[in-house]
């Protein structure tokens, strides 16, 4: 499974990239405006930091002006995948982006009919939001499930982008499912490595071996 950083913050960006495990990135509106810079500068610092697919979301909300915004996004850079929202004009935008070749990236879906018509309409990935419906008191790791199987049983090639995953549980869960990438928070992805009992067996194995006196170097 592919990790993308969810973040626009090129500080934490580049010590997550340090690590060698990050495939790409996402953004949306909201973490632009936290960073406080223009999206198209943002955009193209984050491209030149990573190779992989960096999601730049469009803003408006009717299929010509996205068709525009998208097409100025992703003449950024080649690595660029428009981010639209699954309403019916975000899937028009898809569809046209689908037709010249462009990568797209189809946000906010809550449901396998919703994955099935971005699938249809040739998005790229498909955002479906876990934690979003968690919040809701609905399952949302099945719908991980369910899209996986709507794919697999019409060979769809838009890959399956498990968002608003809030703990390694989550991110765990997703890549059993069957999800091709995941979209985590920074301090989500730092906590991946994290285990007590690595901690408690790391601090054994020092203890024994300064117990030895001896230097590998």
């Amino acid at each position: 499974m592919l990790l993308f950083a969810d973040t626009a913050d090129t500080k934490i960006l580049a010590e997550l990239l340090e690590t060698g495990l990050i495939d790409g990135v996402t953004t949306n509106p909201t973490l632009i405006a936290k960073s406080g810079r223009n999206i198209l500068e943002v955009i193209k610092e984050i491209c030149g930091m990573c190779d992989g697919p960096i999601s730049a979301e469009v803003a408006a909300t009717d299929a010509a002006t996205m068709i525009k915004e998208g097409e100025k996004l992703a003449k950024i850079a080649s690595n660029v995948v428009i981010k639209v929202p699954l309403t019916i004009d975000g899937l028009k935008a898809t569809k046209e982006f689908s037709a010249q070749g462009l990568m797209t990236n189809v946000t906010l879906c809550f449901s396998a009919t919703q994955a099935l018509l971005a699938a249809k309409a040739g998005a790229t990935y498909i955002s479906p939001f876990v934690g979003r419906l968690d919040d809701q008191g609905a399952d949302g790791m099945q719908l991980i499930h369910d899209i996986r199987a709507v794919y697999d049983n019409y060979d769809f090639d838009t890959e399956i982008l498990a968002a608003s995953l809030r703990n390694n549980t989550h991110v765990a869960q997703a890549a059993i499912a069957g999800a091709d990438c995941a979209t985590l928070p920074p301090q989500t992805f730092r906590d991946m490595f994290k285990h007590p009992l690595t901690d408690k067996g790391l601090e054994t194995f020092l203890s024994d071996w300064k117990s030895t006196g001896q230097s590998i170097l």
